[in-house]
């Protein structure tokens, strides 16, 4: 129960950051390209590898804060969900190119800020 909670309080705090931080973003950009997604995804990504590094491998934190923040917090704040529907939504409105460069993009850039995370808790 304690877990279900700790995720629960997490993903409450996650959602509302990703909402707040996003439309800022788009508050800046407009919303020709989904940049706020691209954002927090990447930000979300790099947090998860140096989440990973200081809760499980550095300081085997116990499992209810593991939870609050690796599947709470960050399940919560990056948006793959959003991420498919926003390129399904450049597809129909014949944009395959931002598209496709937005698969690319964000692929390249999360998956690097995962590295970079686990580099950065590494580095700690």
């Amino acid at each position: 129960m304690q877990q279900m909670i700790a995720i629960a309080t997490g993903g409450a705090v996650g959602a509302l950051l990703r909402f707040w931080l996003a439309n800022a973003i788009y508050a800046v950009t407009g919303r020709g390209f989904p940049w706020g997604t691209l954002v927090v995804n990447v930000a979300g990504s790099i947090a998860m590898g140096l989440a990973y590094i200081l809760l499980v491998e550095r300081l085997a934190a116990a499992p209810s804060l593991r939870a609050l923040v690796m599947v709470g917090f960050l399940g919560a704040f990056t948006t793959f969900s959003t991420f498919s529907l926003e390129t399904m939504q450049l597809i129909e409105l014949g944009a395959p190119l931002r598209a496709v460069l937005n698969i690319v993009v964000s692929a390249t850039l999360c998956v690097g800020g995962a590295w970079l995370g686990l580099v950065l808790g590494r580095a700690l």
